[in-house]
């Protein structure tokens, strides 16, 4: 399945990380480097992961050219976003001047050391969850600024997203039940004031106020920091009155719970470790002499 990768907010990352990098100038490389020297840098999986961001590169370059005197480079990508790779896997070779590719080169893994990092997580959740119809999620725990290029790498890892922002989709948390009283009041407020007709989901965290909100016209219920046996009863209490509404299960999310979890019956578990604490994927640039 195809993924549009956020090319415009990448390339506003991009200017910022490298504007933050080189500044006046990369003067080890311009220093240390014979002029117009022509070598190729291989990219190398270090660790076994799912790749994402390899757009990344061209993009990288292209703003090294246009604004940093950068020369010309020829790339070969030899894994996609979504491909899965071994350690030791060449992921691509970039050819062009040294000095080029040294400045470029930290920015470059930066970006995709962190979306790799993200995708392959995404996968080992998505992985787990095989057996059963329920999908993970990610959430807006995100890196900011960050936050479209993570989500694009959950996709990419086989993973799916829940809302980009407050603006496209309700979501009444624990401190709106509080502040407006109980979820039959927060509810009964957004649905006379959605005119945009947003998807609304509702937290709860006891079976008390699950109950409250079957057959209110909820589109999601999100089962809050509950534990095995509770949501079982949760799910049973919502499918015996045939309320079709979705049930989402966060908190305390890991690998093994996922498993665990797999066949209960759940839609989705959101999962706020696939942006906000990611282990980066291990990428490597050596350069080879080419003349």
């Amino acid at each position: 399945m195809q993924h549009t990768f956020p090319t415009q907010d990448a390339q506003t990352l991009i200017r910022l990380a490298l504007d933050e990098d080189i500044r006046t100038g990369d003067w080890t490389s311009l220093w240390t480097l014979p002029a117009n020297q022509i070598q190729t840098a291989i990219l190398t999986a270090k660790e076994d992961g799912v790749v994402a961001g390899m757009p990344v590169i061209e993009l990288v370059f292209d703003e090294l050219k246009c604004n940093y005197k950068g020369s010309d480079v020829k790339i070969k990508i030899f894994a996609k976003d979504g491909d899965s790779v071994k350690t030791g896997d060449k992921i691509a070779e970039i050819t062009g001047e040294t000095k080029t590719l040294l400045s470029g080169e930290r920015v470059m893994l930066n970006f995709l050391q962190q979306l790799s990092g993200v995708a392959s997580i995404t996968n080992m959740f998505a992985t787990a969850l095989k057996s059963g119809k329920t999908k993970v999620l990610d959430t807006r725990k995100t890196i900011p600024g960050f936050r479209t290029l993570q989500k694009y790498a959950v996709l990419v890892g086989g993973g799916s997203n829940h809302r980009m922002g407050l603006w496209d989709m309700i979501l009444v948390k624990d401190n709106h039940i509080a502040a407006s009283g109980g979820v039959l009041k927060a509810f009964e407020a957004v649905k006379r004031q959605n005119t945009q007709n947003l998807k609304v989901e509702i937290e709860v965290e006891r079976l008390e106020q699950l109950k409250l909100l079957l057959g209110q016209g909820v589109d999601r219920i999100m089962l809050d920091n509950m534990d095995n046996e509770t949501m079982k009863e949760a799910i049973r209490i919502v499918r015996k009155n045939n309320d079709p509404a979705e049930l989402e299960a966060s908190g305390n999310m890991t690998l093994e719970r996922a498993k665990e979890i797999a066949d209960m019956g759940l839609d989705f578990i959101s999962v706020g470790a696939l942006t906000h604490s990611v282990k980066a994927l291990d990428i490597s640039m050596k350069i080879r002499t080419t003349q």
